[in-house]
């Protein structure tokens, strides 16, 4: 295609530059998490092929040298493509295979360019960028998920649990509908946002499972053309025990990388995350409005101030963040699924770097957020008394005289309360219902649990 210049100090080639110039669209290039397990990937298959016999020992451990310069992040300046290029990310991969060439080439003491140690046939050995970048971009979310998201939904997990604890004595009214329903204890209320995240942690882990089964050793088009029989198994065993991903070789290549239907799914369970995450946080705002015209039922932790014309004014800045993010998060999710659906062309999907860079870009937010959300607001919530004031005033206390005085009856109770303002507890005795049947049936506490003795239905 002719001469290409490329910058004296570069480890990329002409490929690169190329790809550099065709590509004049965001800016971004793609992820250090992709740039770095491309180089897992490279490092793999260099030990790979030495053990197969099918590449000199000594040329070998350049290459993994240099693949693992690539790991620590010592070349990130040497991967300038935009993420918004060819479909299967195949610049991205000649990139890596000429930055890894060149410095093994000066690492074996050979003229940077000479190709001492050649770009395709040694870095490139027993691989096409159709199975490699697919690899690549499972195992960054795989390790992202393991490394990033599971420890900051562990440690939300621990803080919604301690919070249940705390918050257990506290009885308040339950909302339906965000109308008044029968109590329910705060913590109580905290133990169900602990079991979202409890799923979500499962959720996570099954994404891992999902992306660690990888399309590597399907070369072109997953016929394993030009790679040794077990080149893929013992890459993938390799890489398992670099990452602690319990990587395995995929056992049909065909559908491995002709779809992205493992990152569809993947990305679907950082979707319910996010959306567990969205309802926590919107319940805890909302329970934290006030301080005196709102819910008011918890203090939420003043990390800065709210407004720069309103004294005093302290806003839920941390749960607004959380939120934004998941909207991102929704909107990635978006770009995964067309990518996944409308990306695949027969053999291969040419939507790949964009749906990696979506699905890296949603696992690092939400992990981040998460984190902060734990740290900044949940482990510092407090609960006032504006729970407990409120319930013995509920209307819908009426709920409990069900089974003494009647459905019909108990609704007249409710309605008069509402009207009045006087608490169901009043109007009950002044119907005759004695103090030991009022003291039994308005048991707060056993209102909470399950029961005969009490409300019955719901809505």
């Amino acid at each position: 295609m002719g001469e290409m210049e490329v910058p004296a100090d570069a480890y990329y080639g002409a490929s690169t530059q190329r790809a550099v110039l065709n590509f004049p669209i965001s800016g971004q290039p793609m992820p250090h998490r992709f740039i770095r397990a491309l180089g897992m990937v490279k490092r793999a298959a260099a030990q790979t092929n030495r053990d197969l016999g099918l590449l000199p020992r000594r040329r070998a451990r350049a290459i993994a040298a240099a693949a693992q310069e690539v790991i620590d992040g010592k070349l990130d300046d040497q991967f300038p493509i935009d993420v918004y290029q060819t479909g299967s990310a195949t610049s991205t991969n000649t990139n890596a295979n000429e930055v890894i060439a060149n410095r093994a080439t000066e690492i074996l003491g050979g003229e940077r360019g000479s190709k001492l140690v050649h770009p395709n046939d040694h870095v490139n050995l027993g691989q096409s960028s159709n199975d490699v970048i697919p690899t690549a971009i499972q195992l960054a979310s795989a390790m992202a998920v393991q490394d990033e998201l599971v420890p900051a939904l562990e440690r939300l997990q621990r803080a919604l649990e301690a919070k249940s604890k705390e918050f257990w004595p506290v009885i308040k009214t339950g909302r339906t509908h965000l109308q008044d329903a029968t109590p329910i204890r705060l913590g109580q209320e905290f133990k169900g946002y602990a079991g979202q995240i409890e799923e979500s942690i499962r959720r996570a882990r099954s994404a891992v499972d999902e992306l660690s089964r990888i399309p590597l050793g399907g070369t072109a088009v997953g016929t394993g053309l030009n790679s040794h029989p077990q080149y893929a198994r013992i890459v993938a065993a390799r890489l398992a025990k670099a990452t602690r991903v319990v990587v395995k070789e995929t056992t049909n290549h065909f559908h491995a990388q002709a779809t992205l239907d493992v990152l569809v799914a993947a990305h679907g369970a950082l979707r319910t995350i996010g959306t567990s995450l969205w309802k926590i946080g919107s319940d805890i705002r909302l329970m934290g409005t006030g301080p005196i015209a709102g819910l008011g039922e918890l203090r939420l932790p003043e990390t800065q101030p709210g407004s720069s014309i309103m004294p005093g004014k302290v806003n839920p800045v941390i749960v607004e963040s959380m939120l934004m993010v998941i909207a991102r998060v929704y909107g990635n999710d978006t770009v995964v699924l067309v990518a996944g659906q409308a990306g695949s062309i027969f053999e291969l999907n040419v939507m790949m770097p964009v749906a990696g860079q979506a699905i890296l870009e949603s696992i690092t937010l939400l992990a981040a957020a998460t984190r902060n959300f734990s740290e900044r607001c949940v482990e510092g919530l407090q609960a006032t008394d504006r729970g407990p004031e409120l319930v013995e005033r509920s209307p819908m206390l009426a709920t409990a005289l069900n089974p003494v005085i009647g459905y019909d009856e108990a609704g007249k109770l409710a309605k008069e309360s509402m009207r009045t303002g006087k608490s169901i507890r009043q109007l009950a005795r002044a119907r005759g219902v004695s103090e030991k049947q009022l003291n039994r049936v308005l048991d707060l506490g056993k209102m909470t649990k399950p029961g005969l003795e009490g409300p019955g239905g719901g809505g």
